[in-house]
């Protein structure tokens, strides 16, 4: 969309141009065939990100580039069985408008495979604690568990704890655990990235209950973390899961799909929750320091519980401008009263579902979706209706590819149907659903 295009400029050029007119920055190299004995040169590369880390400063810039980086060890030993270690470790900040960055070379996808190592508890496949840190371009795989050990939950992928990260362009997949999560920090961007095929068969508390897509469970006085432009999808926990956050986070321009399952299939996990975008909640307890999280302009479909689920959030949550389909229920509402009973929160506008006997949304602030406008919402409305496709190539900017599904046809009844709620918009009003005509 063009939307998602122009937000993603005004964000990134202010910390691009910083670098690009910094005299004293320098760019090094690493690759599998390098050597940290080396020159850390295009020609002459290192080996390892640690190596490059020793000599990175403010505004540099790593590129990593294309093959197979493989693990086999973490880099310290498991204190215990229950004990989390790291692949690796990327502890070195940045500065404001002079990020580190650790980018795949133009052109090339490294892999940073972490299948093979074999430390007896649970493992972070790249930890950041650095603040001010682009990651750009990386393949992250198989950050493991081991069948022996079901003492622990989840390993992750790529697990943060900073603030003022880029995360961009990032394929994420096959870890048994989620693919990214954002254990805590303020104003992180995970942009235009993908996770997919994570699944966790060794969680203490059921296979598959804890391997999501993307993961953000901030504590209070963190705000600004976004994903934007990511898509998640065959996970066999949730798509994006955002349970005990206590700063606000907002999903936008993102798809979701086919949760709760085992990847590939359409075999049922018992313990995967199966929820596209799960927008909250405390652990099914009231709270009263709730925070208010934003999902807009997102799809998602074919997930085994819910698209859009509240989670039992003690406030309303905002829906704006969502499509959903296929799943066992479309939009979830579900929230908790002070006194701990069920109730519905939320605040829907703009939304869409074809299938309104799937909706929970009694009693939340529910207006201009198409179910509140009577809106016909046939398979007439879409200039297509496939559930296929939607892992297609990004284009060569990293942004979500130009589909057909489920983008209003011209003519359709669901074009400028909306309400202004302050967003961008074509034509007399919003239309409704994730995408504009």
């Amino acid at each position: 969309m063009n939307t998602l295009s122009k937000r993603t400029v005004v964000f990134a050029l202010p910390l691009l141009t910083a670098i690009a007119t910094s005299a004293s920055a320098a760019t090094f190299y690493i690759a599998p065939t390098g050597n940290d004995s080396a020159a850390g040169t295009e020609s002459s590369p290192w080996h390892s990100l640690a190596r490059a880390q020793q000599a990175a400063k403010p505004g540099d810039t790593v590129y990593l580039r294309g093959g197979t980086y493989t693990f086999t060890a973490a880099t310290s030993s498991c204190a215990t069985r229950r004990a989390s270690v790291s692949g690796v470790v990327l502890d070195k900040s940045g500065q404001a408008g002079q990020p580190i960055r650790y980018w795949a070379y133009p052109g090339e996808t490294p892999v940073l495979d972490f299948a093979a190592m074999k430390d007896d508890c649970r493992v972070k496949g790249i930890e950041v604690t650095g603040d001010w840190l682009h990651l750009k371009g990386l393949e992250v795989t198989g950050a493991p568990q081991q069948p022996g050990n079901r003492l622990n939950h989840e390993s992750w992928g790529i697990w943060i704890n900073a603030s003022h990260g880029i995360y961009e362009g990032l394929n994420l997949h096959h870890n048994m655990g989620p693919g990214l999560f954002i254990k805590d920090g303020s104003d992180n961007l995970v942009l235009n990235s993908d996770s997919h095929h994570n699944y966790d068969p060794y969680t203490s508390n059921g296979a598959g209950q804890s391997a999501d897509g993307f993961g953000a469970h901030v504590s209070a006085g963190h705000p600004g973390n976004v994903f934007r432009g990511c898509r998640a999808w065959a996970n066999t926990d949730d798509g994006f899961d955002l349970i005990n956050a206590y700063s606000p986070v907002t999903i936008e321009y993102s798809w979701a799909w086919d949760h709760g399952y085992l990847p590939g299939t359409r075999t049922s996990l018992p313990a995967g929750n199966g929820n596209g975008i799960k927008a909250g909640g405390y652990g099914g307890k009231y709270v009263p320091n709730g925070v208010r999280h934003v999902v807009r302009f997102s799809v998602a479909f074919g997930n085994k519980v819910s698209g859009f689920y509240a989670n039992h959030h003690p406030l309303a949550l905002d829906f704006t401008n969502n499509t959903a389909f296929a799943n066992g229920s479309d939009f979830n509402m579900l929230g908790i009263a002070p006194d701990g009973s069920p109730v519905y929160l939320g605040t829907l506008r703009n939304n869409l579902s074809p299938s309104p006997s799937t909706l929970k949304v009694a009693g939340a602030d529910s207006a201009h979706n198409a179910w509140d406008l009577a809106v016909p919402v046939s398979d007439a409305e879409f200039e297509s209706v496939s559930k296929l496709g939607w892992d297609a190539p990004r284009k060569p900017d990293g942004s979500l590819p130009d589909l057909p599904n489920f983008r209003p046809r011209a003519g359709s009844a669901l074009v400028d149907k909306g309400i202004d709620v302050g967003l961008p918009f074509k034509g007399k009003a919003p239309d409704l659903g994730a995408f504009e005509r």
